[in-house]
């Protein structure tokens, strides 16, 4: 594991000894530095922003398909059933003879199968 690292950083002429070593100060490989970029950048891409971007459009459906009856919770913790729907709020009651009007990016995705245990 620890020559892999050394190879993809110096080309491999760190392992070569003193000499090498030498002659590798002066100017390594240039492929060997754009491939070790290349691949954390797809490490992040596939670790990090890849999913991000999945849950965000996950959540922007589930957002878009909320109907009147839906059960919801907020990210306040408040759990009630979806009244009306308008277009970037939503009426939920909470309990009866109360009802509240929220932005749809304050509901949970996952709110659905609340209930459903």
């Amino acid at each position: 594991m620890n020559n892999l690292l050394t190879i993809l950083l110096f080309g491999g002429t760190a392992t070569q000894g003193a000499a090498g070593a030498e002659g590798a100060q002066g100017g390594g490989s240039p492929w060997s530095s754009l491939i070790f970029i290349i691949l954390l950048i797809v490490v992040f891409w596939l670790f990090f922003i890849r999913p991000q971007s999945k849950k965000a459009k996950e959540e922007q459906k589930f957002r878009e398909g909320l109907q009147k009856g839906d059960k919801v919770v907020t990210i306040g913790g408040f759990h009630g059933k979806v009244v009306e729907v308008k277009d970037t709020t939503v009426v939920i009651s909470l309990a009866p003879n109360t009802e509240v009007e929220v932005e749809k990016s304050a509901l949970v995705q996952n709110a659905s199968r609340v209930g459903q245990a």
